[in-house]
């Protein structure tokens, strides 16, 4: 009894292994490249930041997917292809034009990392001057 037992589970095992392992995330079948190729209204030079969002969110995708986060590519892969759906909301409802607003976010980008002190010089120290 054992035995039809154990040699089912080895063969439903080596099935399981014989089929391919499908993809997490399919970030390249997602073609959000070729989408945004085919949108006359994203060629347009206005709508630039739109296709930078678009391939920044693709770009983010690829990222998650190769952290092993394939639930979260999907998300975002989902979000884009539904921006990507509906163009002219898309750039209806897309970014804000506040000045203000892009420049904390362009500081925001740019990293945070302390610069190096030297302890043995102070900062506001003068140089010496040079003797005559």
């Amino acid at each position: 009894m054992r035995r039809p037992l154990i040699a089912t589970g080895l063969a439903l095992a080596l099935a399981a292994a014989a089929l391919p392992a499908r993809a997490a995330c399919d970030v390249k079948g997602a073609q959000i490249e070729e989408g945004i190729a085919a949108k006359k209204e994203l060629q347009a030079d206005a709508n630039a930041q739109t296709v930078r969002d678009l391939r920044t969110l693709r770009d983010a995708a690829i990222v998650l997917e190769t952290y092993k986060f394939p639930g979260e590519c999907e998300v975002l892969l989902g979000i884009a292809k539904s921006l990507l759906a509906n163009p002219d909301k898309t750039i209806v409802q897309g970014g804000d034009t506040d000045e203000d607003e892009a420049e904390s976010l362009v500081e925001a980008r740019k990293p945070k990392a302390k610069a190096p002190v030297d302890e043995k010089t102070p900062a506001a120290k003068a140089p010496a001057a040079k003797p005559d």
